[in-house]
């Protein structure tokens, strides 16, 4: 526990750190204000996030490999070769083959107790299927207020220097409002060049994990079908 904390300080650091170079080396990045520091953060953290969880799912192989699986699955329970069961979902990793694992395990038992062996496992991988989405879903909403606020900074800052030339009796000219313009409107590009792709991604994996609910509750189904048709292992 304490390592991965410090793994994620670590991280954060780093990413605030490249953040930080970004601001101040890219010109058009530097334009937008410090609002914009904290954008480039959110585009770091939502990348990250969704690269780490295209591969988890990736390796989940729920495509054609699972419809095989199911096929193997099926043929080695109907024919009660429990082993041959058994070694199937131990060679896949995943919570569908979790959860097999389980029942597996608990069918000298009730129906019932079959069940809630399988129940249990489900509720234990799930964290794990679902990690990261509250953070994308965060994230994305962050990065289009983050956006706003460089807007309304930026706006504040073109009628700062109105003001400071009306009162020092001098003519306001386009170029005096030109930061203030550019501020506001990198700003609200950049929030929602990174809220955007994040939302895309989130809503994409959230789909995913309402397809490895429906594969889990289908392999349940399988296991513990054959005992409650009231054959004996």
């Amino acid at each position: 526990m304490v390592g991965r904390t410090v793994q994620v300080l670590v991280f954060i650091g780093a990413s605030l750190l490249i953040a930080l170079l970004v601001y101040w080396q890219v010109d058009i990045i530097h334009r937008g204000g410090p609002v914009m520091i904290f954008i480039v953060l959110c585009s770091i953290f939502s990348l990250t996030l969704t690269l780490e969880r295209t591969l988890y799912f990736w390796h989940l192989h729920l495509g054609a490999d699972m419809e095989q699986f199911f096929a193997r699955l099926a043929s080695a329970i109907e024919s009660h070769r429990w082993k041959d069961a058994q070694t199937l979902s131990e060679r896949r990793a995943g919570p569908v083959a979790g959860v097999v694992a389980a029942g597996l395990s608990a069918r000298e038992g009730t129906p019932q107790e079959i069940d809630e062996a399988m129940e249990e496992a489900a509720h234990a991988q799930l964290p794990e299927v679902e990690a990261h989405l509250r953070w994308l879903s965060t994230l994305a909403q962050v990065s289009t207020l983050l956006g706003l606020l460089g807007t309304v900074t930026g706006l504040v800052r073109a009628f700062q220097v109105i003001q400071m030339k009306t009162a020092g009796g001098s003519p306001v000219s386009p170029g005096d409002l030109a930061g203030g313009v550019w501020e506001a409107l990198i700003t609200t590009v950049a929030g929602l060049s990174v809220a955007i792709p994040t939302i895309l991604a989130y809503n994409y994996f959230a789909g995913q994990v309402t397809q490895v609910q429906f594969l889990m509750e289908r392999a349940a189904a399988l296991v513990s079908g054959w005992r409650r048709h009231g054959v004996k292992s």
